[in-house]
């Protein structure tokens, strides 16, 4: 975990707390399968095993961490079988928000889009990892969210919860980079030009070669 203190605190501990762990998972800074280990944790972000307890049992509820008995919790793991339903159902959600949101696609919306993705070249070139599955994510759901459907949206935040330490994965190799800022550049043309199918195809491929690149990781492992 790094320099929690650097940020505002929400309101509460549970709150504060809830807000670390899922950062430290979903940029992979704690990784799939890894123990949480809540005395050293707790003694970390300045708080007592309360709050701790209370946020790993949302965070299980979210499927982010996992409870084994006399073992305590771990970062939960995908079996390729989940990622490849994972990503399979974000296919079919992410379409129907990429549809929606090429229509109402105006240049207040494209210009977010443009901002976040001189985010995701600058991480991408500088290899920073955690930055880059930030602007990755802001990318993304600055797109999602032009659709203007809230409840859709949150779905898809859902599916990319489960994955996003995977994700950070995939980004330590740079080629993996490199095809990240490509294949965004090419949906930044079409959603200017207003292709909506071209933007949902070159998604469904951006999909497709992150998944492929993770279940070879997974089958690896």
């Amino acid at each position: 975990m790094t320099s929690p203190v650097q940020r505002r605190r929400p309101p509460t501990a549970q709150q504060f707390v809830l807000g670390e762990l899922r950062r430290a998972i979903t940029s992979g800074q704690l990784k799939p399968g890894a123990p949480i280990r809540q005395e050293a944790l707790a003694e970390e972000l300045g708080v007592s095993r309360v709050p701790l307890r209370e946020a790993l049992k949302t965070l299980e509820a979210e499927a982010l961490v996992v409870h084994e008995v006399h073992r305590g919790y771990f970062v939960a793991e995908l079996s390729l079988a989940d990622l490849r339903e994972v990503y399979r159902i974000r296919e079919l959600l992410e379409a129907e928000a990429v549809r929606q949101a090429a229509g109402k696609m105006d240049e207040q919306a494209l210009a977010a889009l443009e901002a976040a993705q001189a985010q995701v070249e600058e991480a991408a070139g500088a290899a920073d990892v955690s930055a880059m599955t930030a602007a990755n994510r802001r990318f993304h759901f600055a797109l999602y969210e032009a659709a203007g459907m809230p409840r859709l949206a949150r779905l898809i935040a859902t599916l990319w919860d489960a994955t996003d330490a995977y994700r950070s994965l995939y980004y330590v190799e740079a080629a993996n980079r490199d095809h990240v800022v490509q294949e965004h550049r090419a949906v930044l043309a079409a959603l200017r030009g207003g292709a909506a199918d071209e933007a949902v195809r070159l998604l469904d491929r951006h999909r497709a070669q992150a998944v492929a690149a993770l279940a070879e990781m997974l089958e690896q492992g």
